[in-house]
């Protein structure tokens, strides 16, 4: 058991973070073709903008509420926000997004089983990718029951030593683990083999969002006579 400890908790995470990092680069380098988000938008437009966009703004919000949350160090916050305060902020925002987040890939994979035309334009790796999303959704959102028993905040803490052990590159990092339930364990292997299979999926677009958008100059459109 220590020893897929060690495994999954200390060399894990930096295994999914060299193929996530070194990956990306080399299909952006040499799959440019292959290098797009695939919308199936134009193939069927029923239910897809509710879907998508619900999808969207909940995978966002989680995205971002696991990386402040997890990587702010503890001083930053400590003298105005206690330990068991963080941790309800964090159960319910986190609902609110993992439902959102749950509802729209559901119907997102829905779509991609059963209409005809999008699955026949859907690769194999559209739908794993996918049915992974919305398995760890569902962890995500199970793990709020486990929470709701410790209050204190101690577990989330352990998770957060976890975490900032790991980009700090310090040894030892899983020993932070130890007393968690498994439910957190697991959901915590899934989310670095998405990492790990980012590069190989449509999730590669995630690097290409249309920042420069907001900055970019107007561009004035004509009307054909």
């Amino acid at each position: 058991m220590h020893y897929l400890n060690v495994l999954f908790f200390d060399i894990y995470p930096y295994l999914c973070g060299t193929v996530f990092l070194v990956g990306s680069w080399l299909r952006y380098d040499y799959g440019q073709y292959t290098w797009r988000a695939s919308s199936s938008q134009m193939l069927d437009k029923k239910g897809m903008r509710f879907a998508s966009n619900v999808f969207h703004i909940g995978i966002l919000g989680i995205f971002f509420g696991h990386l402040f949350g997890l990587l702010t160090p503890h001083w930053m916050y400590e003298p105005f926000l206690a330990i068991a305060t963080k941790q309800k902020i964090a159960m319910a925002a986190g609902g609110v997004f993992g439902v959102m987040t749950l509802v729209g890939g559901f119907l997102l994979l829905k779509r991609r089983l059963l209409n005809p035309r999008i699955r026949a334009t859907s690769t194999r790796a559209d739908i794993v990718i996918l049915g992974i999303l919305v398995v760890q959704c569902t962890l995500g959102l199970s793990s709020i029951l486990f929470s709701m028993h410790h209050l204190d905040g101690v577990g989330m803490m352990k998770l957060v030593g976890w975490a900032q052990a790991i980009v700090t590159f310090q040894g030892g990092a899983s020993t932070w683990l130890d007393g968690v339930e498994w439910i957190y364990r697991v959901h915590l292997i899934l989310g670095m083999t998405i990492f790990l299979v980012f590069p190989f999926t449509r999730l590669v677009h995630v690097w290409s969002a249309p920042v420069e958008y907001f900055t970019r100059r107007y561009q004035v459109v004509r009307s054909r006579r």
